[in-house]
C-alpha cells in the first residue's frame, strides 16, 4: 500500500485495526478537517511516534496535504477523504484515541445552517466514547459568533476537563502557527483555542458500529406485465426505526426489463445514495436487489429500502407473493 494514497472513510473497515494498519503499535492522533494540511505535516514531523490520521472533505486540500506529506516523506501519517463524525463513529473504535485536533471548524454563518457545525454536544459525546482517559482535545477557532458555542459545550459537557486554568486562551506561545492563523491575525481576527482532556467519567456508548450486512434480495411473484409495473411507479418517502428512504425516480433500462430506482437512504451515521433495482427474470417474476454503483455499505438501512420497494411491488396486485428473500424485518 502507498504510504500517501487518500483514503476513503466510506471503505475503510469499521472499526480499523490502526496498529495494523500503521503496522505498529503506537499513540493514534486525529485531525479533523486540516485545510491546507500544513498543521498535519507538523504533527507528522513533530510526533515520529504517533499514528496520525487526518480527515477532510475538501477535494483541494486532500490533495495539498497529500502532497505535502509524501515530499516530506511522512511515514506515520494517513490522509482520509471523509466526514469527521462518520470516520470517528465507523472507523475508529472505543477508547483508541490518544489525541483529537479540530482547528478553525466551518463556523457556517447563516443561521439556517448551524446545524452543520462540528462542535456540539452529540460530536463531544462521540468522541468522549472513543478516547482514552487523558487523551487530548484541542480545538481552535477565530469566529466570534461560535466562539460562544464552542465554548458552552466545552463548559456543558461532562466528560472533558479544561487543562487551563480558564476555557481557553487567546495567546498560545507553544503553538504550530499555520499560514491561515497568520492571516486571521493581520486582518485582526483573534484565535481562541481550547485544550481539553478527556476525564474519567464514563461515556455511554450509544454510537454503536453499524454491523455490515448480506446484500439484500428478495424475489416476487406479480401478475403484472413489467410495461404495468413501471408505469406505475411514482416516487414515494418511507421512515421508520430513525431511517429515512426517498424513492426519487425511475429508470428503465433499453435493452433488458430492469427498473433502476435512485434511492436516497438517510441513516445515522452515513446516508446514502444508491441504486436499487427491480428486474423481470420471467415473466411474473421479479427479483429486487441493490446496485452496486457505488459500492454502498450494506446497512440495515439499506435492507429497509429494498423492502419497502418489495412492499411497493406486492402493492400493485393482491396475488402478489414473495417467494424469496434475505430481508431484515420481512414477514
Amino acid at each position: 500500500m502507498s504510504y500517501w494514497k487518500i483514503l476513503d472513510a466510506r471503505y475503510l473497515d469499521r472499526p480499523v485495526d490502526w496498529s495494523d494498519f500503521f503496522g505498529r503499535n503506537a499513540p493514534l492522533t486525529v485531525e479533523i478537517g486540516f485545510g491546507r494540511g500544513d498543521h498535519v505535516v507538523h504533527l507528522g514531523k513533530t510526533q515520529p511516534d504517533h499514528n496520525i490520521v487526518a480527515i477532510e472533505v475538501s477535494q483541494p486540500s486532500l490533495r495539498k496535504a497529500s502532497s505535502k506529506v509524501k515530499n516530506n516523506f511522512l511515514t506515520n501519517v494517513r490522509i482520509v477523504d471523509g466526514s469527521g463524525p462518520l470516520f470517528l463513529w465507523t472507523n475508529v473504535a472505543a477508547s483508541q484515541l490518544d489525541a483529537l485536533h479540530v482547528n478553525f471548524p466551518d463556523p457556517w454563518h447563516k443561521e439556517g445552517h448551524h446545524h452543520r457545525r462540528l462542535i456540539n454536544p452529540e460530536f463531544l459525546h462521540l468522541a468522549a466514547t472513543r478516547m482514552k482517559v487523558g487523551a487530548k482535545l484541542f480545538i481552535a477557532t477565530d469566529h466570534p459568533n461560535y466562539q460562544p458555542v464552542v465554548t458552552r459545550c466545552l463548559e456543558e459537557t461532562p466528560y472533558f476537563t479544561s487543562r487551563l486554568s480558564t476555557t481557553y486562551t487567546t495567546v498560545d506561545p507553544n503553538r504550530f502557527t499555520t499560514k491561515y492563523e497568520q492571516k486571521a491575525l493581520r486582518e485582526g481576527r483573534f484565535p481562541f483555542y481550547y485544550k481539553f482532556e478527556r476525564n474519567a467519567q464514563p461515556a455511554p456508548n450509544i454510537f454503536t458500529i453499524p454491523e455490515e450486512l448480506p446484500m439484500p434480495h428478495a424475489v416476487v411473484q406479480l401478475p403484472i406485465t413489467f410495461d404495468e409495473m413501471q408505469k406505475k411507479f411514482v416516487p414515494f418517502e418511507a421512515a421508520g426505526n430513525g431511517i429515512n428512504v426517498n424513492f426519487k425516480e425511475g429508470f428503465v433500462a433499453a435493452n433488458f426489463p430492469t427498473l433502476l430506482v435512485e434511492t436516497y437512504v438517510r441513516q445515522d451515521p452515513q446516508d446514502q445514495r444508491l441504486g436499487l433495482v427491480v428486474q423481470e427474470r420471467e415473466p411474473n417474476e421479479y427479483i429486487i436487489k441493490m446496485h452496486e454503483i457505488g459500492f454502498p455499505r450494506v446497512t440495515d438501512g439499506v435492507h429497509f429500502a429494498v423492502r419497502q420497494l418489495t412492499d411497493w411491488l406486492m402493492s400493485l396486485h393482491p396475488d402478489a407473493t414473495i417467494s424469496h428473500h434475505n430481508l431484515l424485518r420481512i414477514n
